[in-house]
């Protein structure tokens, strides 16, 4: 049994699917852990959205985390000032996805996936997030906004709260190649951010999908096959 997390897979099945069943080989019992940011910017947030429930009734082991964008979905359905936000950012591609003009006419079953989505996720050592945490909270596991939105706070990180635990997360998109780097810094540091900008393939160096296998120490990359 391994633990593998994957994060901001951005609508991009043809990726997602290549990096689980051809370089991860997935298995029913592996532990797999989406840190969220499933749809926008890419070309089928259905399609994915459809992979991950389908894997889940096969009887795989999936922890899904919500992603700023599933976020950005759900606020559009009550909020016209985010729902114009969520269009910037890739909300069109989605609800062309879906085949809808608005958010609440994706149907229900979608909504529910994206409701029901934990802010983080803890194994072991390890605790699994979106984008961060505020370390300015007494608690950051209680700040919604830190854990879905924030960005340039490790060098706030409080290791009197964080013990022994390694955040892993996503959110912030770099090239192949910090990836890389800052997985040989995991034995010294305690933060590894997992997003190689798939979504991202015209900027250099950027434009892969990563999975993390945590049990073997390994990194898995695939490049961007839209």
């Amino acid at each position: 049994m391994r633990k593998i997390a994957i994060s901001d897979i951005h609508a991009c099945l043809k990726t997602f699917r290549y990096l689980l069943e051809e370089k991860v080989k997935l298995q029913p019992e592996d532990q797999l852990y989406l840190l969220g940011d499933y749809i926008d910017r890419g070309p089928d947030s259905k399609g994915v959205i459809d992979y991950i429930l389908q894997l889940k009734e096969e009887g795989f082991q999936l922890h899904c985390l919500m992603g700023n964008h599933e976020e950005l979905l759900l606020e559009s359905m009550h909020d016209s000032g985010m729902r114009e936000i969520w269009d910037r950012n890739g909300g069109m591609t989605t609800k062309r996805s879906f085949g809808v003009k608005a958010a609440h006419k994706i149907p229900e079953k979608y909504l529910d996936f994206f409701r029901q989505l934990k802010l983080y996720q803890q194994s072991d050592d390890y605790l699994f997030v979106h984008a961060g945490l505020d370390f300015t909270q007494a608690d950051p596991l209680s700040d919604r906004e830190g854990m879905l939105w924030s960005r340039n706070w490790e060098k706030d990180i409080s290791y009197d709260w964080l013990g022994s635990r390694k955040i892993i997360y996503g959110h912030t998109p770099r090239a192949k190649e910090k990836v890389i780097e800052k997985f040989e810094a995991l034995g010294t540091e305690q933060f590894f951010c997992i997003d190689a900008g798939c979504v991202f393939d015209h900027l250099p160096g950027y434009g892969h999908l990563c999975a993390f296998d945590l049990t073997n120490s390994e990194l898995h990359f695939a490049a961007n096959r839209e």
